[in-house]
């Protein structure tokens, strides 16, 4: 049966009109997304399908355009419609944390630094620098490494502080194995970096490992 030949109650246009968009799944969000779906598929099962090749929705999100590509039926024009609305999140949550949202919406940290860095292919360093109400003045990455280790140096940090003239900071990094807990390594150099900057009065609210599927929190766990 071709979608127009659902019931209403069954098509994603209809249900988005009737109950909202958190009330449809992410193939029908997909679905009203492309329009269309593939030769010889409509176009929510081949949402399906983009899904499951993708494994998830967030997974399809974080890719590069490059691997985008290899799924079949997402040519230029779909992956640059993807790549927009990865745009568009980041540039939201980023919003609201200039706004000072920050703390009263820890998760959004956690989703705007889980959005630049867990698609990345090696290990990202980077922070966040805050005014003194906690509101986003600056995000940065840093220091960049291999498939598992990136350099870390303080002073690089304490000179962009200073240069921001950040009151607080956040930091964050991706493990590209996909596993978020912390190391021993985490663990030292975000201690040798809260030393350096308490000779300028500036506190490291928090350090963020971000992983395949799971942020972990420093302040969380009570390792600062």
């Amino acid at each position: 049966m071709h979608i127009r030949e659902w019931p209403n109650t069954e098509k994603p246009r209809e249900k988005l009109a009737q109950y909202g968009s958190q009330g449809l799944s992410d193939a029908e969000l997909l679905a009203i997304l492309f329009g269309t779906g593939t030769a010889g598929k409509d176009v929510m099962t081949w949402a399906r399908q983009v899904l499951h090749e993708a494994n998830g929705l967030g997974a399809l999100l974080a890719m590069p355009a490059a691997e985008q590509l290899k799924i079949h039926g997402l040519g230029n024009a779909r992956c640059m419609q993807l790549q927009v609305i990865m745009e568009l999140s980041r540039r939201y949550l980023a919003s609201t944390l200039e706004k000072g949202e920050s703390f009263t919406r820890p998760q959004m940290v956690k989703d705007y630094l889980a959005a630049q860095l867990r698609h990345q292919p090696r290990e990202v360093f980077a922070i966040l620098l805050l005014d003194s109400q906690h509101r986003l003045l600056h995000y940065k990455e840093l220091f960049y490494g291999t498939i598992n280790a990136a350099p870390v140096y303080p002073r690089e940090i304490v000179k962009l502080v200073l240069e921001k003239n950040a009151a607080a900071i956040i930091l964050a990094h991706n493990h590209p194995s996909g596993v978020a807990e912390p190391s021993q390594a985490d663990q030292r150099v975000t201690q040798r970096i809260k030393t350096a900057l308490e000779t300028i009065d500036v506190n490291v609210l928090d350090h963020f490992v971000i992983g395949a599927g799971e942020t972990v929190s420093f302040a969380e766990r009570g390792l600062l």
